[in-house]
């Protein structure tokens, strides 16, 4: 059974920097796609990073403040989070996606078999 368990969210004035971690377990951790989304009451989860094969992907809302990055030995994918703006204010979820097609950019929730329990993220203006 796969959990993913996220940390390191938390309350930060605008501007400031959080780095969340996910640690893997219950599997190997070799061919897989792992993925943070983010998601505030009443709106859809949205995708927000992905680290695949060395490949990274972001969404134009984070592009050029957030940088995902993997940790094999220790099963751990992390999102290091900067220039932080209030809209940026979400619970943030973890996914990780079994032998993906890595020429395949996962952006959607379908594309993910796991998901964390998530972490609150708040941006205070």
């Amino acid at each position: 059974q796969v959990q993913l368990v996220e940390s390191g969210g938390g309350l930060v004035q605008a501007g400031g920097s959080l780095r969340l971690s996910c640690a893997a377990s219950g599997r190997t951790f070799s061919n897989t796609a792992m993925a943070w989304f983010r998601q505030n009451s009443g709106k859809e989860r949205e995708f927000v990073a992905l680290w695949s094969e060395g490949r990274t992907n972001y969404a134009d809302s984070v592009k050029g403040r957030f940088i995902i990055s993997r940790d094999n030995a220790k099963n751990t994918v992390v999102l290091q989070m900067n220039s932080l703006k209030p809209e940026d204010t979400a619970v943030y979820y973890c996914a990780l996606r079994v032998r993906p097609n890595y020429s395949h950019i996962y952006t959607g929730v379908g594309g993910y078999d796991h998901w964390g329990q998530g972490t609150q993220v708040t941006v205070s203006s």
